[in-house]
């Protein structure tokens, strides 16, 4: 699409080895990529995403050979890494606040995608890969939370797979080969810490191929335009690779400030107690990345209409493309969409809230009451919160963004990148 290869080997052996395996032709290529010239620091998270993984990666290669994965020996062997392996409180912190680090970095990048319709024609592979990612992202994430061993751990493991068994008719046995017997135990340990290895290579391929399908396609820009000729791109290089090396760079100092001065915040207080299956914590909660999927699962009493309003909040994701009719990619040029997607965000803040609380406390304190002689406060609940926030949530994909692209009146687009830069609007 955006024309044959440029490149020449200079020397024999580039030549020889360009004949054989064109490895620097592809690399030259990709740094050759024309870009819109109207990409913003939003679109710098593809590059900060790719600097998590590779960390996580090789982090993880590395603790994983020091990790016992047995229900004896895991947490032991956690708190020897931070305290005895030469440097293991480094890795393991950069390992643990990493996984966090992925996830708001993945969060930011979602959003900008739904802000300026990146999933929309031709680029719905690219969003559905993405997707995939993301959904692989998450089993990665609980796979490795369990790890540790330590109280939330086990009770979040038990809790988890504990909804597999709701799954009609295929459920019990899905339960028990994941958890390689009738409980959590010693086979589901190693299960899960073998999974939790493989997985992130997996995750790198198919980012190979989210990389692939967005160089066939072109990139999206904040306007939602398509290129009408060269003088509406830049090369990749230098001027991206300077962008996204800065935008790294920032975020590698948040990334640093929460691991050596903050490295426990993110986590809860409970995983640093070794697990006891007879004592069962007050409240179970997942990482902060999973509270809103976890508040639309407690939102209905029913355990299989949760996992299923659960599941359905993820998969709705990968049909956006077909859900949104609007012919207008960008948002900027959309302003009832635009009120509409400010409101879900709020919403999804909303929903990670409620998960983070008991559903019967107080959200919303409205007065208080005489019971017995005390004075109790009354008012909306955080599991009613999570209800309200649950249905705008799946009633933004639909009806909301079908019926927009019909009803809305949208902004005049540019005639072209270039004269948008120029005019200021781009």
């Amino acid at each position: 699409m955006h024309g044959p290869s440029t490149y020449e080997p200079k020397y024999a052996a580039s030549r020889w080895l360009d004949k054989r395996l064109p490895i620097i032709r592809m690399g030259a290529d990709f740094m050759a990529f024309p870009s819109p010239r109207n990409l913003n620091y939003w679109y710098a998270f593809g590059a900060i995403l790719t600097m998590c993984l590779i960390v996580q990666i090789l982090s993880g290669v590395i603790l994983a050979m020091h990790y016992v994965p047995t229900v004896d020996g895991a947490f032991d062997s956690v708190q020897r890494i931070k305290r005895d392996v030469p440097y293991g409180w480094l890795i393991q912190s950069m390992h643990a606040t990493g996984a966090s680090m992925f996830f708001l970095a993945v969060y930011i990048h979602m959003f900008r995608g739904l802000f300026y319709g990146s999933y929309k024609a031709p680029r719905e592979l690219v969003w559905i890969l993405g997707c995939v990612i993301y959904l692989i992202m998450m089993a990665t994430g609980f796979l490795g939370y369990t790890l540790p061993w330590g109280q939330m751990s086990f009770w979040g493991a038990t809790v988890i797979t504990g909804f597999f068994g709701a799954i009609p008719v295929v459920g019990e046995s899905l339960q028990q080969w994941l958890l390689g017997g009738y409980s959590v135990g010693n086979p589901t340990l190693q299960r899960f810490f073998s999974l939790h290895y493989l997985l992130p290579f997996v995750i790198a391929a198919i980012v190979g191929l989210h990389v692939w399908a967005i160089h066939h396609v072109g990139q999206n820009n904040p306007i939602g335009i398509t290129e009408k000729s060269k003088k509406d791109t830049l090369s990749f290089h230098p001027y991206y690779t300077m962008k996204d090396g800065f935008a790294v760079a920032v975020f590698l100092l948040i990334f640093a400030f929460f691991m050596f001065y903050l490295p426990d915040a993110l986590g809860h207080a409970d995983n640093y107690q070794r697990a006891n299956p007879l004592v069962t914590p007050p409240h179970i909660v997942p990482e902060w990345y999973y509270l809103p999927f976890y508040a639309i699962l407690r939102a209905v009493p029913d355990k299989l209409a949760g996992i299923l309003l659960m599941v359905g909040a993820i998969g709705i994701l990968f049909v956006l493309p077909w859900l949104d009719t609007s012919k207008v990619r960008s948002m900027r040029f959309r302003p009832v969409a635009r009120v509409f997607f400010i409101i879900f965000v709020i919403m999804c803040f909303i929903l990670g809230w409620c998960g983070a609380r008991a559903p019967d406390d107080i959200a919303i304190k409205i007065g208080e009451k005489m019971v017995d002689g005390e004075s109790v406060a009354y008012g909306m609940k955080f599991v009613t919160l999570s209800r309200i926030a649950t249905i705008y949530y799946f009633a933004y994909f639909f009806p909301i963004l079908p019926l927009l692209g019909f009803v809305e009146k949208t902004k005049e687009l540019p005639e072209s990148i270039t004269k948008a830069i120029h005019e200021g609007t781009a």
